[in-house]
C-alpha cells in the first residue's frame, strides 16, 4: 500500500482552542459551514455496457424484452469485468456484478459441465458474453470459481461455478437487472455462479446443475478496482465511500451538518476486524457534535453519495470540486493539490 500523506499544519493552530479527546483530536465546538457544491445529476458513467445501444426487437434465442424497438444493438464485444463486485439486493439477493456494477447472467441452456455456451450470432448481440481476460474475483469470493470457456469464434468467455457469464444489453447503467427471469432462462449470478434468488437472501433459486455453496459476505469497508478511478473505497454493498474536502484530520472536524447530511450520509461504525485493505492507523470512530457517530479511516470522515443508486456509481466524485473517492489510505482520488 502507498505511503499516504499527512498534513499536520492545522495542530498549532487549533490545540490551543481544541479539546483533543482522540488520536485525531475531535472537535468539541461548533461545526463550520456546510458548502457542498451543487449535486450532479447521475449519468451512466462506468456503468454503461461497453459497445452502447440496446438489441432490436427479434433476436433468436435471446430472450430480449419487449418488440418493435428501433435502438442500435450493442457490440458483442464488451471492455473487460475488472474485479468483480457482490450486489446485495433487496429483491435478488447477492448478485454478481463486474466492476462497474453490470448486472452478470447465465444462460439455462448452457451447461456448466463440461462448461459450454450456446448463444451465438443474434443471441450474442442481445447477450454479450463477459470476456474471460482481466476478470478477477469479487472480495472474499472464492477465485477458484472464476474460469474460461472457448466460444465457437475463438473468444474466451468467462465462467463463474463452470457457467458462461453474459451482459443483458437492456441494461444502460449499474444496478439494472432487467434480464431476470427472461423466457424462463435468464437469470442473474450468485457468487457462485447460481441463479440470484427472486425472493432476496442470498439463497438462489436452484436448478440442475447448479454449483453448490453459499455466497460470502463482502467486508464491511474494502476496495475495489474501478475502470475510471483505480482503486476506490467501497461499502458493505459495493456503494463508493467519499470524504469531503472541507473536513478536516486534525484536528478531527465536520463542515457536512443539516441538510448535507441529506445528500451525503455518513458511514457508520465499522470494526477494523470487518476491513480488507484500509489503513487502520487513525482508523476511529468520530463523535459528530450533531451526536451522530462516523467512521474514519486515517483521521478522515466518510461518506456515500444519497445520488448513487447501485453498486459502481461515482456519481459523487468531484461534486463541487470537494468530494472525492478515495483509495484504502483515505487519499482522495483526482483532487488538485
Amino acid at each position: 500500500m502507498k505511503t499516504s500523506w499527512r498534513s499536520a499544519s492545522l495542530v498549532a493552530t487549533a490545540a490551543a482552542v481544541l479539546v483533543l479527546t482522540t488520536a485525531c483530536g475531535q472537535e468539541q465546538g461548533s461545526t463550520s459551514s456546510q458548502n457542498v457544491g451543487a449535486a450532479s445529476t447521475p449519468t451512466l458513467g462506468a456503468g454503461t455496457i461497453a459497445g452502447a445501444g440496446t438489441a432490436g426487437a427479434g433476436t433468436a434465442g435471446a430472450g430480449t424484452a419487449g418488440s418493435g424497438t428501433s435502438d442500435q444493438a450493442q457490440s458483442t464485444t464488451a471492455a473487460s469485468a475488472g474485479q468483480l463486485t457482490v450486489w446485495n439486493s433487496d429483491e435478488y439477493g447477492k448478485v454478481l456484478t463486474d466492476s462497474a456494477g453490470r448486472t452478470l447472467y447465465r444462460f439455462d441452456k448452457d451447461s456448466f459441465e463440461p462448461p459450454k455456451t450456446t448463444c451465438e450470432g443474434e443471441c450474442a448481440t442481445t447477450w454479450p458474453p463477459v470476456p474471460a481476460s482481466g476478470a478477477t474475483a469479487a472480495q472474499g469470493v472464492d477465485k477458484a470459481l472464476l474460469g474460461e470457456v472457448s466460444r465457437p469464434d475463438g473468444t474466451k468467455q468467462l465462467t463463474v461455478g463452470g457457467w458462461p457469464m453474459y451482459y443483458f444489453a437492456k441494461d444502460t447503467k449499474a444496478g439494472d437487472i432487467k434480464g431476470q427471469g427472461l423466457k424462463g432462462t435468464w437469470f442473474a449470478s450468485d457468487p457462485n455462479g447460481k441463479k440470484a434468488s427472486t425472493k432476496g437472501g442470498g439463497a438462489g433459486t436452484g436448478g440442475a446443475g447448479d454449483a453448490g455453496g453459499e455466497a460470502v459476505e463482502q467486508a464491511g469497508l474494502t476496495t475495489r478496482k474501478d475502470a475510471k478511478l483505480g482503486e476506490i473505497v467501497v461499502d458493505k454493498n459495493g456503494m463508493t465511500v467519499y470524504r469531503f474536502m472541507k473536513d478536516t484530520q486534525w484536528p478531527m472536524s465536520t463542515a457536512c451538518t443539516g441538510a448535507c447530511l441529506d445528500k451525503w450520509p455518513v458511514v457508520a461504525p465499522v470494526d477494523k476486524n470487518d476491513t480488507e485493505g484500509i489503513l487502520l492507523k487513525g482508523y476511529t470512530v468520530f463523535d459528530r457534535p450533531d451526536g451522530i457517530k462516523q467512521q474514519t479511516i486515517n483521521c478522515i470522515p466518510l461518506y456515500t453519495f444519497a445520488s448513487d443508486k447501485a453498486p459502481g456509481d461515482t456519481n459523487g466524485q468531484g461534486v463541487g470540486g470537494t468530494w472525492f473517492a478515495i483509495n484504502g489510505d483515505g487519499e482522495p482520488i483526482g483532487a488538485k493539490k
